[in-house]
């Protein structure tokens, strides 16, 4: 399967391309010109392609779309604004006019109902328009709302739905593999999923 992966050399990004992989997909990476993809496997497909500003084209030939894309914890309201809220709605929009099958959106804890307020309050709005815009779009799709990240690999030991304890950890690496289990399985699609690792 041919799957777009937005946010690919990102943190978590870098661990999903990998997974992908391992599961016989053919990621295809969406960065910028500027973007350092050293981090990548040496054979992935990569598309060239800025969240604030995408081509009509940019899922053309791609069955799944994943956005683990984040604007990063110190950037300013206005690019959270332009990659967490508008990027994905973009994308999303894209898909729904090509043919991708599903849309995987790594999403978080907090974005069903975003404070008003307070450190994280731009971030989860932008999080909650974005998974609305979504679930709206006739698109196939798979929401994940982990908990708090860590840049473990994790055990592939995780907590979901009501047991989650919002104040626990992700490690990337379990957030990663179920985003790549996501693409093709179907138990994840429909309603947001909340998750957590035993780290």
């Amino acid at each position: 399967m041919n799957v777009l992966v937005a946010g690919a050399t990102g943190n978590t990004g870098q661990r999903l391309v990998r997974e992908l992989v391992s599961r016989g997909h053919n990621p295809i990476a969406l960065v910028r010109e500027s973007s350092d993809t050293s981090s990548l496997p040496a054979n992935v497909q990569l598309r060239q392609g800025d969240l604030t500003d995408l081509s009509d084209n940019v899922c053309d030939g791609c069955d799944s779309v994943v956005f683990a894309a984040g604007s990063g914890g110190n950037t300013s309201a206005e690019m959270t604004d332009k990659v967490d809220r508008d990027g994905a709605k973009r994308l999303t929009d894209i898909a729904a006019k090509s043919d991708v099958k599903r849309f995987v959106m790594l999403s978080s804890v907090g974005a069903e109902f975003p404070p008003k307020e307070g450190q994280m309050a731009r971030y989860l709005q932008a999080k909650h328009e974005a998974d609305e815009h979504l679930m709206q779009s006739g698109l196939e799709h798979a929401i994940l709302r982990p908990v708090s990240l860590t840049d473990d690999d994790g055990v592939r030991n995780m907590v979901f739905g009501q047991a989650v304890d919002p104040k626990a950890k992700a490690a990337r690496g379990d957030v990663a593999a179920v985003l790549a289990r996501a693409v093709d399985e179907d138990q994840w699609v429909g309603a947001p999923i909340v998750m957590q690792s035993h780290l």
